[in-house]
């Protein structure tokens, strides 16, 4: 019960973003005008866009892959199956619960611990937004931005570096001070142990060099690609953005949808999208036009490539289980 209501709360916290992020947008914007930018955009360059995201998802999966790979060896047709299952439930669900849904897909599809895989998800999620800052950062700095988006960017930078320290802790937990009668204590409760050290196992592949080098320049090509597929939506809809903007633009909207809201991220990628256009000093109506153009055609492309998959891939084998991991309670082997 304690789980469903953990649910709810959560389900309620991210629609309320959602809510507050589209009333604050949609003040500033003429929904109009922004249609009728919408309904002259170029067939051709909003295709070239589709394709650079579509670029966007393959690299991931070879990402994905890699950071699996010292765990165990797993094909790139079903890792890309598992991702895309992923990127489904997170346009479904809020607060991105799809990251414990494919998570939890590939530990009963290919028999490796959920603890173990859900580290490299959180390694995963650790290097993408050091790069999307370090990205991000470069753009104001070439751009000479200032401001509230300069500000949230130093801030991106502080808690980048927060979250590096807490995955190195993560990683050489057994080893620090005290850890020896901590790992006493845990002991008395086995299943709490098993899945910590399971947890930790995935973690450590940031501990390899060559991995987590591989991880890095996965992570610089998926988001080159999508900022290419910004500059292109840009270029359909009439709004002509230099790399640097589009590279801004990309950073500053994955960034704001980190932040726990309603399914597909709803309202905060629109917010993020407009503000950054204001302090680049562009039209507030293009931008969100862009932002539409550019989230729909995420939304369109990983909700179908994720139903294809789903309906190639089947439900999990345990099916309670991945329920109680959507609903919030504790999964005894993912989540100790």
């Amino acid at each position: 019960m304690r789980g469903r209501n953990g649910a709810i709360l959560r389900v309620g916290i991210g629609l309320a973003i959602s809510i507050f992020s589209l009333w604050f947008v949609l003040r500033d914007v003429d929904l109009g005008q922004a249609w009728a930018i919408i309904r002259t955009a170029n067939p051709g360059w909003l295709a070239l866009g589709l394709v650079c995201l579509s670029a966007d998802v393959l690299i991931r999966a070879v990402r994905w892959q890699r950071l699996i790979l010292p765990i165990q060896r797993v094909r790139y047709v079903p890792i890309l199956g598992y991702l895309l299952v992923g990127y489904l439930a997170n346009n479904v669900l809020p607060a991105r619960l799809g990251e414990l849904v494919r998570s939890h897909y590939l530990g009963d599809r290919e028999r490796i611990s959920r603890a173990s895989t859900l580290g490299t998800v959180v390694v995963e999620r650790v290097v993408d937004i050091a790069v999307l800052v370090a990205i991000a950062a470069v753009a104001i700095l070439v751009l000479n931005v200032r401001g509230v988006v300069a500000s949230a960017i130093l801030v991106g930078l502080a808690v980048t570096g927060l979250l590096v320290v807490a995955l190195a802790i993560g990683i050489t937990a057994h080893r620090l001070p005290g850890a020896r009668r901590l790992a006493i204590v845990v002991e008395r409760w086995p299943s709490m142990a098993g899945g910590a050290r399971k947890l930790r196992n995935g973690l450590a592949v940031a501990g390899r060099p060559r991995t987590l080098a591989e991880a890095l320049v996965l992570s610089v090509a998926a988001w080159g690609a999508t900022v290419i597929a910004f500059a292109a939506i840009g270029q359909a809809i009439g709004l002509h953005l230099l790399i640097g903007e589009a590279s801004l633009l990309a950073a500053g909207i994955a960034l704001a949808t980190a932040i726990p809201s309603g399914p597909g991220y709803l309202g905060t990628y629109e917010l993020a999208a407009v503000k950054i256009a204001e302090a680049l000093g562009r039209s507030t109506d293009q931008a969100f036009a862009l932002a539409l153009l550019a989230h729909a055609s995420v939304i369109i492309l990983t909700s179908v490539a994720g139903a294809v998959a789903f309906l190639r891939l089947g439900w999990t084998s345990s099916v309670r289980e991945l329920e109680d991991v959507v609903a919030g309670a504790p999964d005894p082997d993912a989540l100790p």
